[in-house]
């Protein structure tokens, strides 16, 4: 996504017009989560550059109620949690009020939907992931965690917010956020599982893309819960992330290009023969995807930054 900080160059304060004020100051009066949003946005102070301007942090602190407001109220299935506003403040200090509110909406019904339902019982169950991954590369480690009986919502905060709230340099926070963009509504959770102490994010971005491809969350879902529960979940339903990591591989091209020379017979005894997965060619692709998926954002990012005009037809 080629996120970076507000700080410098990045997107100043500036605030809607009188009419779509107006129109916030209406939002607020009506809506019932207002004052907890309020509270939660005022005490996000650690979330915007050092050293910037105390005039133009709260000029952004404004535009990041309206923001959840707005996206609330076009969307009543939404419900609003603390730590919504730790994901939001990321895009407003990125791409601006506009764009950041059409990226936000878009991401709340797809990537953030669990999160934002009445309840938290989805939430328990995504979380309800970490103990089987772990199991799967650690059991060590496993093993004492289930003795110890430390349960998972130390890494609850770590979900809900991306990383977001708990990590004070804002370049990890971008960079842990385009991984995310790019992946399976579940890969927070893998990244969770293969945190160490000192945090070398590249490496660990590896591993948890390595997770990933090794245990996806269709095998994990008996361990993490009862089927019928897991397929209750938004992020149940992303299977294009499994499937094409599955169909993109190299080495499956080739076989398929390979048993369209084949003779029938030869054929069969080809569907047969159970291929042997290369985990190493599965993270390539993984990388790759995970690259031009930045990628991607980036020349978006930079095609807004010139040509304002045609931003503003695209978000009015």
């Amino acid at each position: 996504m080629a996120l970076r900080s507000a700080q410098g160059d990045g997107p100043t304060s500036g605030h809607w017009d009188g009419g779509a004020e107006k129109a916030g100051k209406n939002l607020r009066q009506m809506s019932k989560d207002y004052q907890q949003v309020l509270l939660d946005v005022r005490r996000s102070l650690r979330r915007f550059p050092p050293g910037m301007p105390e005039e133009q942090r709260e000029g952004l602190q404004e535009e990041l109620i309206d923001i959840i407001l707005l996206i609330l109220e076009r969307n009543p299935q939404l419900h609003y949690y603390q730590g919504y506003h730790d994901i939001v403040v990321t895009f407003l200090l990125v791409v601006g009020e506009r764009l950041a509110t059409s990226l936000v909406e878009k991401l709340s019904t797809h990537h953030l939907r669990d999160f934002m339902d009445p309840t938290m019982d989805n939430t328990k169950h995504i979380l309800n992931y970490l103990m089987p991954i772990i199991d799967q590369v650690n059991p060590e480690l496993h093993d004492f965690m289930q003795s110890a009986e430390v349960g998972t919502i130390f890494a609850l905060s770590w979900l809900i917010t991306w990383f977001g709230h708990v990590l004070s340099d804002f370049r990890h926070v971008v960079r842990l956020y385009d991984f995310f963009l790019a992946c399976h509504p579940l890969m927070p959770i893998y990244f969770a599982a293969v945190i160490p102490q000192d945090l070398p994010y590249e490496t660990l971005i590896s591993r948890a893309g390595d997770l990933f491809v090794q245990f996806p969350p269709s095998e994990l879902a008996r361990e993490a819960a009862a089927q019928q529960q897991a397929e209750r979940t938004a992020a149940s339903t992303f299977k294009d992330f499994e499937l094409a990591s599955a169909q993109q591989r190299p080495d499956m091209v080739l076989r398929q290009r390979f048993r369209g020379l084949l003779r029938p017979e030869d054929r069969t005894k080809d569907v047969l023969t159970k291929p042997r997965t290369n985990r190493f060619v599965k993270l390539a692709v993984m990388g790759l995807t995970v690259a031009l998926g930045a990628a991607a954002l980036a020349v978006v990012k930079s095609a807004l930054e010139w040509a304002p005009k045609f931003q503003l037809q695209l978000f009015p």
